[in-house]
């Protein structure tokens, strides 16, 4: 088995010291990634997913760097800075370019094929994962006691798009997989863990992030 397995079976991460370093390590990661300094909004969303994986028991680095490299993808913001340089910054809380325009969950239908009159909302993507479909919203928000239906502003929250992530990862709320099938005691399928969030759409590129991240991590 690999060392790295070993190592990471059963070791709950209990220790604010060793949170606060892997997070510290986490920053680094995702600096070197976008090649610039992050943003306070960038360092409290990272903050936030550190948060979420103590609250739902997210021990394995492997995890947890699979987490962040989804986030580096699903949620980035185009900026222009003051020199006219096009930057795009990760892992920030964005709500989808379009809000659902032209999709068949930026109308008034659920996935069901079922239409919906009230309330006045559209369930486009938002937050760090890009949750998107009534159903989902109105699925995370019963596990996370939270009206999503009614108020589906507040997944653009840091402490909220970060438990949204993590627990939809963790027990498969978003595709009907979860992390443990691709990333265990046993087994690390960076490719095939894509399909927990949307098939194989750039399973690749967000593994070559996931490798990033995981570099500093067990560093």
């Amino acid at each position: 088995m690999n060392n790295n397995l070993i190592a990471e079976v059963n070791i709950p991460i209990i220790d604010f010291m060793i949170d606060a370093i892997l997070k510290e390590k986490a920053l680094l990661a995702i600096k070197k990634l976008q090649g610039f300094e992050l943003s306070s909004e960038q360092i409290e969303c990272i903050d936030a997913l550190f948060r979420a994986f103590n609250k739902f028991g997210i021990i394995r680095k492997r995890q947890m760097a699979y987490i962040l490299a989804t986030a580096y993808h699903e949620a980035a913001r185009k900026e222009k800075l003051g020199d006219d340089r096009i930057i795009y910054r990760r892992i920030v809380c964005v709500e989808e370019i379009g809000k659902g325009k032209g999709k068949r969950y930026g109308k008034k239908i659920k996935f069901s094929g079922k239409p919906y009159s009230f309330p006045d909302k559209i369930y486009f993507g938002r937050g760090l994962v890009q949750i998107t479909w009534y159903e989902l919203y109105e699925r995370l928000g019963k596990k996370l006691g939270l009206d999503l239906i009614n108020y589906p502003e507040i997944a653009l929250t840091p402490n909220v798009a970060a438990e949204i992530a993590v627990l939809g990862m963790r027990d498969g709320l978003f595709t009907g997989v979860g992390l443990e099938k691709y990333i265990n005691d046993t087994k690390t399928d960076t490719i095939n863990a894509r399909r927990i969030i949307n098939l194989l759409d750039s399973a690749e590129t967000i593994q070559k992030y996931y490798k990033e991240i995981y570099y500093f991590l067990s560093k």
